[in-house]
This record gives C-alpha cells, sequence and structure tokens, in this order.
C-alpha cells in the first residue's frame, strides 16, 4: 500500500449573507446572528476541507463572531484578501461558464437571493 499524504482543498466562505442572517441591512460595527444552519453546515465541511471565512469587515470583529457563535473550530482563520482556493461561497456571485455571451445581462439583473 503506498503512503499518500492527503491534502484537504481550501473553501472561502463569505461572513455576511452566507454565514449569517444578513439580508442587506449593514453596520460595520455589528455583526449580525449565526444563520441557522451554519455551525453544523462547517461542521461537515472541515472533515474534508480547510475552511477560511472572508469578509471586507474588521477581522478582530469577525474573529470575535467566529469564536462567540463556536465556528473557530472549523475555520482556521479570517481574510479579506481573495487567496487561492479550490470554491468561493459567496452569496453574491455569478459563475463564469467559459462564455461571455449573456454575461452583462446576468450582471445587469443580479440579486442576491434575499431580494428574490
Amino acid at each position: 500500500m503506498q503512503n499518500k499524504k492527503y491534502f484537504k482543498k481550501t473553501l472561502l466562505i463569505d461572513l455576511d449573507g452566507v454565514l449569517n442572517d444578513y439580508v442587506g441591512n449593514y453596520n460595520k460595527d455589528f455583526i449580525l446572528p449565526i444563520k441557522q444552519g451554519a455551525k453544523e453546515f462547517l461542521r461537515d465541511l472541515s472533515k474534508n476541507y480547510v475552511i477560511k471565512i472572508f469578509t471586507t469587515r474588521n477581522s478582530e470583529l469577525a474573529s470575535k463572531w467566529i469564536e462567540e457563535n463556536g465556528l473557530n473550530e472549523f475555520a482556521v482563520g479570517v481574510t479579506n484578501v481573495e487567496e487561492p482556493c479550490w470554491v468561493y461561497i459567496d452569496d453574491r456571485c455569478i459563475t463564469f461558464d467559459g462564455n461571455f455571451e449573456g454575461l452583462i445581462d446576468k450582471i445587469d439583473n443580479f440579486k442576491p437571493y434575499y431580494k428574490k
């Protein structure tokens, strides 16, 4: 049997709108409560992936929120930099499918899930 070292792929997961109850009501000094199911979601993901929280918020405030919600055992840190990773999970994104046709319309008509 060959001894292969297993490397987990990294996921960058957005805080606002994915992990919390954000619906467009941004307050730079306060992070809304954790979204139902988020902790279990990260627990399950962390079994096979390295998780990093992605946010443009103050990293100290975000780190405190992560710890207060018991997510620090599943996430390795917080970043505001688009780091190399396997997948980005965000509430405000459009998947590029290799074709520019129709992409401008998708951008112009984009709505986050909580505004549909």
